[in-house]
């Protein structure tokens, strides 16, 4: 898992840690130092801590005029023992919606499995960004399915198109464009 890097191709455009807005302004970042650990495999030392022993993340992208942030994770999202939606929504979200981002694209193609609790936080989440939305992309299958089986997947857009979104060939606004297109398809 050390060799999963963030996606960073977008580095020229936009940089958490240099964004005062950003819950990340001012982290200092070793290539050497590797101090995260998922289930005591070390992670990237790029990846962002959220004060979750299984799941990290990085901001990859916000546009404050269009109220967007694209965020890719890795890990367990695991709201049964730690709780990860109310850390995730409490310390990232709320500090990104403060701003006014209210659409957020989650890039989940390295987040390895979903453990449910209740729904709460995800409610309030989207009680909170009212003509917003929240597209999940690039999850695998099963974890999909994990959100489906528990209700969660109400207050995403997920599944079809959103699983095959080569990503990584867009620019940030490019991706945007393409998901907002789906979600007002899906919300048509």
């Amino acid at each position: 898992m050390h060799l999963v890097e963030p996606y960073y191709q977008w580095r020229n455009l936009y940089v958490a840690s240099e964004d005062d807005a950003s819950p990340f302004f001012g982290r200092e970042y070793s290539e050497f130092e590797f101090h995260n650990s998922i289930y005591n495999f070390y992670i990237h030392p790029q990846w962002d801590s959220m004060d979750s022993p299984t799941l990290f993340l990085k901001i990859l992208y916000v546009e404050y005029e269009e109220q967007y942030a694209i965020i890719e994770l890795i890990g367990e999202w695991n709201d049964t023992i730690e709780n990860d939606i109310m850390t995730f929504k409490r310390d990232i979200i709320e500090e990104l919606t403060k701003y006014g981002i209210d659409k957020f694209l989650l890039i989940g193609e390295n987040v390895l499995n979903f453990h449910s609790s209740d729904d709460c936080y995800y409610e309030e989440w989207i009680d909170d960004i009212e003509d917003g939305w929240v597209a999940m992309i690039n999850f695998h299958d099963h974890v999909l399915l994990e959100f489906e089986e528990v209700g969660i997947d109400q207050y995403f857009i997920m599944g079809g198109e959103m699983e095959m979104i080569e990503w990584r060939t867009y620019s940030p606004k490019q991706l945007f464009n393409k998901v907002s297109g789906i979600v007002s398809k899906r919300l048509k």
